[in-house]
């Protein structure tokens, strides 16, 4: 990825505030930020995590430029002695996330921030945007994913992204939740993300037959060819120019790897029916590959249908999330650190009790029934909190406080890692196959309860006796002082 800020990308704000902390001595003291979200968009029971790699690049690149700095002077708010600290910014704190492709859950820190308090303010709006938009776009390209039931599917939403943005990285989040390509171009070039395609309905058009645009497509590119048979009749004339053209170009060549693309009409009854002629003339090789408005309602009712689909091009209600576009992450403080190192827990309090935060520098624990390696439960502990394996552990419901579960014989693993420590890069960023791979290992962890799409059951997320306690000793003090 090319080197740029994108110091100037965070919300007005958070510069004002940033130069208020420089006049009030505020700009040293070092501060605690989670990020989490509070429900799971399309109601699901879990989300993926994704983005960490861009946080890391912007963090590494993060700095003013002279340009930005006149911007800032002319708006004549800014103190000059905070518009000379700009100057020389760097981060310089530490940040702990959950692993990308890691299986997440409401009201859990995914990743937090430890800086003086102007560092951790600016970074806000970009850290927000960015694991926002890759969690949306990789939580719902798993729901399509398992949908597909072992097919393929592929990222086909570049020209309905919102943005440039939108397109590439929203291909490489698609790509870590479990698609298996992209059509967009850059998105291979920047982050690995197989890049593919077949053709366009103007490819068919340009030519003066059917049956030449399919003949010559797979003397040009015999190998992987996929032919879109629905620009006129797709079973009078482009199934049967299909199969021709695979007879006549590439069998002769002892290639068998092939398939056709079906992108309007009633995909069941087409694809039932392409198959039987396909079949019937000896190719049951050939794929069908089916594009036009799917998601992973859509996918799930053609397969219980019976449609005879391998794979599945999903686009623009991949691409934005159609269904439910925004992903709602927080930002919230949890702890100031004084001068002496002792960490003052901190609470938002809402009458809208959903909003009421968890307070503490925090450690997330996800806890594994050993027996089937299957995830129990996450729990939320204070910082210098250990859970000991050997001992059982009750866990509660923090929205039924009557609700118990004892657990034994299980595993305990830490989610949150070390990404920087003092502003240096102490993580090494995993390759996005590897990604891949990891986040399909960790959503297997799930039992498939957790997985349904319609009311699937809600994963517990507690909070340690001790961290149990610290909040509702903050929530009691700040009862009696109103």
């Amino acid at each position: 990825m090319e080197e740029k800020s994108y110091a100037m990308l965070c919300d007005f704000y958070e510069l004002t505030m940033g130069n208020g902390y420089f006049k009030n001595g505020f700009y040293r003291k070092k501060t605690y930020f989670d990020v989490f979200f509070r429900s799971v968009p399309d109601n699901g029971g879990f989300a993926i995590a994704a983005g960490l790699e861009q946080i890391i690049d912007y963090i590494k690149n993060l700095r003013f430029t002279e340009e930005d700095i006149a911007f800032l002077r002319g708006k004549q708010l800014f103190d000059q002695g905070f518009l000379e600290y700009l100057k020389s910014f760097r981060f310089s704190g530490d940040i702990y996330a959950v692993p990308e492709g890691t299986p997440i859950f409401p009201g859990e820190p995914i990743l937090t921030v430890a800086a003086p308090a102007v560092e951790a303010q600016l970074i806000e709006t970009f850290v927000l945007l960015t694991l926002n938009h890759q969690s949306l776009i990789a939580t719902k390209a798993n729901r399509i994913v398992r949908a597909a039931q072992g097919r393929t599917v592929l990222e086909f939403g570049s020209r309905r992204a919102q943005g440039a943005d939108g397109a590439i990285l929203g291909a490489r989040a698609a790509y870590i939740a479990g698609c298996a390509g992209t059509a967009c171009t850059i998105s291979d070039k920047k982050y690995g993300v197989k890049a593919g395609g077949t053709m366009a309905h103007s490819w068919v058009q340009m030519f003066d037959t059917e049956y030449e645009a399919f003949k010559t497509y797979c003397e040009i590119y015999p190998h992987d060819t996929v032919l879109l048979v629905d620009t006129y009749n797709v079973l009078k004339s482009g199934v049967p120019n299909a199969i021709r053209a695979f007879k006549e170009v590439l069998l002769p060549k002892g290639i068998t790897n092939f398939g056709i693309r079906l992108d309007s009409g009633d995909m069941t009854y087409l694809s039932k029916k392409a198959r039987e002629m396909l079949d019937e003339a000896g190719l049951s090789n050939c794929k069908i590959v089916a594009s036009n408005s799917l998601d992973e309602y859509i996918i799930r009712d053609l397969l219980l249908q019976g449609a005879r689909i391998d794979t599945f091009g999903v686009g623009e209600r991949l691409i934005t999330s159609k269904s439910e576009p925004v992903f709602g992450g927080v930002y919230k403080l949890c702890a100031v650190e004084q001068e002496d190192g002792t960490l003052i827990p901190k609470i938002k309090i809402s009458e809208n009790t959903s909003k009421i935060t968890n307070p503490h520098f925090k450690k997330v624990y996800r806890l594994f029934e050993k027996s089937s390696g299957k995830a129990i439960a996450d729990q939320l502990c204070v910082y210098d909190e250990e859970i000991d394996e050997s001992k059982p552990l009750v866990l509660f419901d923090p929205e039924a406080t009557w609700k118990r579960k004892r657990i034994t014989d299980f595993t305990a693993k830490e989610l949150l890692v070390p990404i920087f420590r003092e502003g240096k890069l102490v993580y090494r960023t995993p390759g996005i196959e590897e990604i891949k791979t990891y986040c399909s290992q960790q959503v297997h962890t799930l039992w498939d309860e957790v997985k349904r799409f319609e009311n699937p059951h809600r994963y517990y997320v507690d909070l340690s006796q001790k961290l149990w306690d610290i909040k509702h000793r903050l929530l009691e003090e700040h009862e009696e002082r109103s």
